[in-house]
């Protein structure tokens, strides 16, 4: 896919990020939004993956931890054709494929069973290991939030992957610079990502995590770096489409109402 065929799909996948989210009154906007030009710059690009088989084996991983960023993944699997659109439009509601956190469990093209969080590196780094014993290509990638950067199991994968010449794993920090009540910063300051990361002996790079072409760049650099463990730092927009909720810790977690919703798909139109 080219630059602008990318970009037209991020912007089909904001459209159904909200529209799933308002119809369920339920879900994390924010961090889906803020992520999806991420998530369609690699499944769009070098994400080795074939939704006519869904589990084959050799296929890459890849593993949402930021799971309540669910909209996203769903969106991204419509597009490629995992799911349908009553599968998405189904979302949060009881026996739907489209969970409120994704689950490998309910939807075919998810990897990984989400929850707490801090445990996807984690779950991404046996996934290395796993792909190392079957002799097989594959890489894992492994997408967590910057406020998720404060839970102390994530610097042991960190510190853990180097060690073990984890080459095949890679990893997407969405840095939008919002957690679950309040900026990453007011909560618990995580301070320069990109150096401590490297500091562990990964290899780092930090782009604008809107920009496609850098997004486009970064990854393909981190596919073909398997010398080392790799890290994008990305910095986002919480909520990037739509005015109200960009940079606004309320729509982490909030549902549009219905006038919030039509001012969001005029927005996005």
């Amino acid at each position: 896919m080219d630059i602008n065929q990318l970009e037209e799909m991020a912007l089909r996948c904001r459209n159904n990020i909200i529209k799933m989210v308002h119809k369920a009154q339920s879900g994390h906007p924010g961090g889906s939004l803020s992520a999806i030009d991420l998530l369609v710059g690699l499944y769009g690009t070098e994400l080795n993956i074939n939704p006519l088989e869904p589990n084959w084996k050799d296929r890459d991983r890849f593993i949402m931890s930021k799971g309540h960023a669910s909209p996203a993944i769903y969106s991204i699997l419509y597009e490629f054709g995992f799911i349908q659109e009553g599968d998405f439009m189904s979302f949060r509601s009881l026996g739907s494929k489209c969970q409120g956190h994704v689950d490998m469990k309910w939807t075919e093209g998810v990897d990984f069973s989400a929850g707490s969080l801090g445990m996807g590196l984690s779950f991404g780094l046996g996934c290395s290991f796993a792909a190392k014993l079957d002799n097989s290509n594959r890489n894992i990638w492994v997408m967590v939030g910057d406020g998720e950067t404060q839970e102390g199991q994530l610097w042991e994968a960190i510190m853990a992957a180097d060690y073990h010449s984890a080459g095949n794993l890679k990893l997407l920090v969405d840095k939008n610079g919002i957690q679950n009540d309040d900026f990453v910063a007011s909560q618990m300051e995580v301070g320069d990502l990109g150096k401590k990361i490297k500091s562990f002996g990964w290899e780092v790079i930090e782009i604008d995590g809107h920009n496609m072409y850098e997004i486009c760049d970064a990854i393909k650099w981190a596919k073909n770096s398997n010398e080392r463990p790799t890290a994008i730092i990305a910095n986002t927009v919480k909520g990037k489409g739509v005015s109200f909720m960009e940079n606004n810790p309320s729509f982490h977690g909030k549902a549009p109402n219905d006038e919030e919703y039509k001012i969001a798909m005029e927005e996005l139109s």
